[in-house]
C-alpha cells in the first residue's frame, strides 16, 4: 500500500483532477467547436486546449504508474489507471476511488 506521507497520492489526486478537467473541455469544447463551428476566430481561441491536454497527460500516465508500484498493483490495474486518463471522467473517478482507499477519511 502506498504511504501517503511521501505525496504519491496527492501527485496521483493533482493530475488525475487536471487531467480529468482537461479531457472534458477536450470532448465537450474543442472537438464540437472545431467539427460544428466554421469560424476561424473561435478555433483559434481554443487551440491552447488539445496542446495543454497533450504535454499533461504523459504527466498523468507517469504519476499513475508512479502510485500503482508503490501500491503493488497488478498490471491490468495499472493500466486501467493510465487509460482513464484517456475518458473524459474516468481519471476523476479514478481518483475519487484512490482517495477512498489510502486517505483517511475525515471526522
Amino acid at each position: 500500500m502506498a504511504r501517503t506521507s511521501d505525496g504519491t497520492v496527492q501527485r496521483y489526486r493533482f493530475m488525475a483532477i487536471v487531467s480529468g478537467v482537461m479531457s472534458l473541455l477536450l470532448w465537450f469544447v474543442y472537438v464540437p467547436v472545431k467539427a460544428l463551428n466554421h469560424n476561424p476566430d473561435i478555433h483559434s481561441a481554443l487551440v491552447w486546449i488539445p496542446m495543454v491536454h497533450g504535454y499533461l497527460y504523459p504527466i498523468y500516465v507517469l504519476t499513475a504508474i508512479q502510485l500503482s508500484l508503490k501500491a503493488k498493483w497488478a498490471l491490468p490495474k495499472m493500466l486501467g489507471f493510465i487509460l482513464a486518463g484517456t475518458l473524459p471522467v474516468a481519471s476523476l473517478v479514478a481518483e475519487r476511488r484512490v482517495v477512498a482507499q489510502f486517505l483517511p477519511k475525515k471526522k
